[in-house]
Parts: C-alpha cells; sequence; structure tokens
C-alpha cells in the first residue's frame, strides 16, 4: 500500500486521507496470464496498477487479440469507464506477474473527489489518456518497426532484459521474427550486446537515432 502513497494522484494526501483511503482500498495479486477485467464488465474499483504489465486488447469476430496498449507500473488503469459508468470498452490481461490496488469507486467518489487537487489530477490523468492515443497513433502508424523497438528498449530496458521476445513483441504489436532481426540488427550496429547471462544495453543513447 505504500507504493499508492507516491503515486502522483494521492502523494498529498493528509495523512487522516491516505489511512481512509487504505481503509477503502484492497490489494490483489495477479499471474501473468490472468485477466483482471474483461469487455463489457461493469467497473466497481478504481485500479491503480503497482506490479507488472498489463495488456489491454480487444478481440475480432475471429477471436484474435488486437492489442491496443500495454501499461507498465505506476498507471491508473481504465478510469474512464467509472467516470462515466460504463462498461468496460476492451479486456485487460496480465503479460507478466503483477499487482493492483482496488479502490472502492462509490465511496472514493464521494469522499475524495471533491478534494479539488485529486480533481485536478484526474483531469490531467484523462488528458495523458488522450495524449496516449495519439502517441499510439503515432506509434502504430508513422514509426517503422525499427524505430519502435528501439523506442521501446530505450525506455523499458528493464523489460527487455527480462521479458521473452514473444512477450515483448506482443507488447509492440509485432511478430517475434521481425523482432528478432531487429535486435540482430541493433547487435551489429554495437547497441546491444548479448552474453550468456543475456542482453545488453552497450549504447543506450544511439537508440535515440532511431525515433528522434
Amino acid at each position: 500500500m505504500e507504493k499508492l502513497k507516491s503515486f502522483y494522484m494521492f502523494k498529498n494526501l493528509t495523512e487522516s486521507q491516505f489511512e481512509r483511503l487504505k481503509e477503502i482500498s484492497t490489494i490483489k495479486e495477479y499471474k501473468k496470464g490472468n485477466i483482471l477485467f474483461y469487455e463489457g464488465d461493469k467497473p466497481s474499483h478504481l485500479v491503480v496498477l503497482t506490479e507488472g504489465i498489463l495488456q489491454i486488447y480487444k478481440s475480432d469476430p475471429k477471436g484474435n487479440k488486437i492489442i491496443l496498449h500495454s501499461f507498465f507500473q505506476p498507471s491508473l488503469i481504465a478510469e474512464i469507464a467509472n467516470f462515466e459508468n460504463m462498461r468496460y470498452p476492451a479486456t485487460a490481461e496480465f503479460l507478466t506477474d503483477g499487482k493492483v490496488v482496488l479502490v472502492d469507486y462509490e465511496i472514493f467518489e464521494k469522499e475524495f473527489l471533491k478534494n479539488p487537487e485529486i480533481a485536478f489530477t484526474i483531469i490531467k490523468s484523462l488528458s495523458d489518456k488522450v495524449r496516449l492515443l495519439e502517441n499510439v497513433i503515432t506509434y502504430d502508424i508513422v514509426l517503422s518497426s525499427t524505430a519502435r523497438v528501439a523506442k521501446f528498449i530505450y525506455e523499458h530496458e528493464m523489460e527487455f532484459l527480462t521479458l521473452k521476445k514473444s512477450e515483448i513483441a506482443s507488447i509492440m504489436n509485432i511478430t517475434p521474427e521481425t523482432l528478432s532481426r531487429i535486435i540482430s540488427k541493433f547487435k551489429k550496429l554495437g547497441i546491444l550486446r548479448k552474453d550468456q547471462s543475456g542482453y545488453e544495453v552497450v549504447n543506450k543513447e544511439a537508440l535515440k537515432t532511431f525515433f528522434e
């Protein structure tokens, strides 16, 4: 619960406010592959991702996943569904083991949304989601696969070093074969190095030349 205290949305709460927040919150752990919520579920909690990677997707008529976005800790998840009293528009699945804090939204709305600082932070969060959508459009349409991989490694180096190639490819919505070719390219350029323990990012700044 201490991670919740440092979360940008709650960091300005008083001690008494934070204690009350803890009273209406629960921590839940998930394993890789577990579903946090399904498309069409009705939300009852404000969800804060505190550990792990959460992938948001929709399914086409054939049952194929259409990846919309991957969230990294710490993140507020699908809060628009709470604020608009709507059902979740997509499914959320854990790509890794993870943990969330579930805040009773009905109580939170009555007792906390009257706080101007929290209300402003929520507006900022929604604004960030709009910016996120713009970034997704740019990320998927404008940037090449090489640029997208370079950007991922630059921004999420730890995840790149610990996740499987298939998981990284899934996050970026590319094939594992494409990812392998790009990694091989970066190795030849001296940006990455591989030894018995795995990969090492040798020249991190050089990655920026691919996406800036």
